[in-house]
């Protein structure tokens, strides 16, 4: 478990058939079948064509009295050296070994297998020119599940994330640690050898071709994506949960009222709340005139428009990262017509800007998440239920401490939503004086959404309980599903218990998907 992303998945996923990498662009499903299910990948023909093309023109450039960059330069503020060709390999090599200069704790397994598939994805389109054997080896090593070690700190999302993919060229190179696919931690060169694997002796501009992307923070965004489109699915649930149970009104949510404010999102999230609350006993029993309430609090009547701004800057950010994954970027680059040229699209601003838009809506997804939570837990405002949900009050806390969790990961995520694409340190002798930070956003984030997983499992606990103590009252048939497959671990209300890995149990119903399966069970699916 790192220090600045908890969230983790099996070391040795299950794997799901293969992924062709060809000129044209991965999607979302592809990146996280490979990077979280351990599907494997091939090279297309069609990729193999391209990158062959490309090297021609390298290997003409090569032998050019004319210096080139990348080629048969230096690099960065050390462009203006012309290099020998008998030091060229030894230049690419050089290259590698001072860029792997990560530090800090282990990256996740499925965020190394993320930054090399779409390194591999952008070498296949045939514009860094690279050797095929090269490539090959990028797929060889994510089709046996070899992770090299990338560390937590090193990349400024310029110029690409270059110490994260430097240390990924190292292990292609036979070099550097590793992880096998059971987790093993071993050197390279055994891990190529044991399988069969060839260590690559880079070629002119191969070496840069591995390291210029914006891989890692692409590769994260497209995992958080993933996450959040179903976490926002289940804080719908959880909204729904706590309207139920707090005797909150579910007329708010009718689809005329949200069409007047045609947000997409907004929409989705309110039929979501609605078909969740459907058929509820609870609900129909304060539908008379004998109840008093006018409005309820916002955190319950104005869900959909919180969960449904996050939706709609999800899809921004999906959007976005359909853009890059289309991409091919390096420096320099092999134009279509044949042309080495230089260029910026190596800066990770239109990734890092997401990644930061993201983590602001994950804490305020889960600040709302809170506050309903918190509204069970006070006698004044629960309209009924006991102090804290406790079976003795006094004697017993109930879920008291249970909130404080909550409340201290939102305000940590509150922290986190502080965006790091507005930060710049220069570097390289002032060469790259604008940076996006945008691996760090990403970084960020991976944490955000793990602390939304925990705080949405939280109210879905709390309000399991909070529905089961109106009894004899029943929930709607999608409560009582969820909370049915709670309960599978979690037992119902009783005097105070060991609470944390009750806590730990519905995250894991959160962030398993088992929660929302259960609800779609009586709703069909949820949108």
């Amino acid at each position: 478990m790192t220090r600045t992303a908890p969230m983790q998945h099996p070391t040795q996923p299950q794997t799901t058939g293969t992924v062709t990498v060809g000129t044209g662009p991965l999607t979302i499903e592809d990146v996280v079948a490979v990077a979280r299910h351990g599907a494997g990948v091939r090279l297309g023909d069609d990729a193999c064509s391209a990158i062959e093309a490309s090297r021609t023109v390298v290997e003409a450039l090569a032998d050019d009295v004319v210096p080139h960059y990348g080629i048969s330069t230096g690099f960065g503020a050390l462009a203006t050296r012309h290099i020998p060709t008998a030091m060229r390999a030894q230049l690419q090599r050089s290259l590698v070994r001072s860029h792997a200069a990560g530090s800090g704790p282990e990256v996740e397994r499925e965020v190394v297998r993320a930054l090399m598939l779409l390194r591999l994805s952008t070498l296949a389109t045939g514009r860094t020119g690279v050797r095929l054997e090269t490539a090959r080896a990028y797929a060889s090593l994510l089709d046996a599940g070899i992770t090299p070690v990338v560390h937590e700190y090193g990349s400024l999302g310029c110029s690409g994330d270059l110490a994260p993919l430097a240390h990924c060229a190292l292990a292609v190179m036979g070099e550097g640690p590793v992880r096998l696919a059971d987790g093993t931690l071993t050197d390279a060169g055994t891990a190529l050898r044991d399988n069969g694997i060839r260590p690559v002796e880079l070629a002119e501009k191969e070496g840069l071709a591995l390291i210029n992307g914006t891989d890692g923070m692409l590769g994260m965004l497209a995992l958080a994506v993933t996450d959040l489109r179903d976490l926002l699915v289940v804080a719908d649930i959880t909204a729904a949960m706590s309207v139920e149970g707090l005797l909150g009104s579910d007329s708010v949510f009718a689809a005329d009222l949200h069409a007047l404010r045609p947000q997409p999102g907004q929409a989705r999230s309110a039929a979501n709340i609605v078909a969740v609350m459907a058929n509820s006993p609870i609900r129909e029993s304060h539908r008379t005139d004998a109840c008093t309430r006018v409005q309820d609090a916002y955190s319950l009547r104005c869900a959909p428009q919180v969960a449904g701004g996050a939706r709609d800057t999800v899809e921004h950010a999906a959007r976005v990262a359909g853009y890059e994954l289309a991409s091919a970027v390096d420096n320099p680059v092999v134009t279509p017509d044949g042309r080495v040229e230089s260029n910026g699209n190596f800066h990770g601003a239109p990734v890092a800007y997401v990644l930061d838009f993201l983590a602001i809506v994950t804490a305020d997804v889960a600040s709302m998440s809170e506050r309903r939570t918190d509204r069970f837990l006070d006698a004044a405002r629960s309209h009924g239920l006991p102090p804290f949900l406790a079976d003795d009050p006094g004697v017993d806390s109930g879920h008291m401490i249970a909130q404080y969790t909550q409340a201290a990961i939102v305000s940590e995520l509150k922290r986190l939503a502080v965006p790091a694409s507005v930060d710049s340190i220069p570097s390289s002798a002032m060469q790259e004086d604008h940076v996006s930070m945008g691996w760090s956003g990403a970084r960020k984030l991976r944490r955000a959404v793990d602390g939304l997983t925990r705080v949405l499992a939280v109210e879905l606990l709390t309000a399991a309980r909070g529905i089961e103590l109106r009894a004899p009252l029943a929930p709607a048939p999608a409560t009582a599903s969820v909370i049915a497959a709670l309960r599978e671990t979690v037992p119902g209300s009783g005097p105070d218990r060991f609470l944390a890995p009750e806590i730990e149990d519905a995250v894991e119903l959160v962030r398993s998907g088992r929660a929302r399966a259960a609800a779609e069970a009586v709703t069909g699916p949820l949108a």
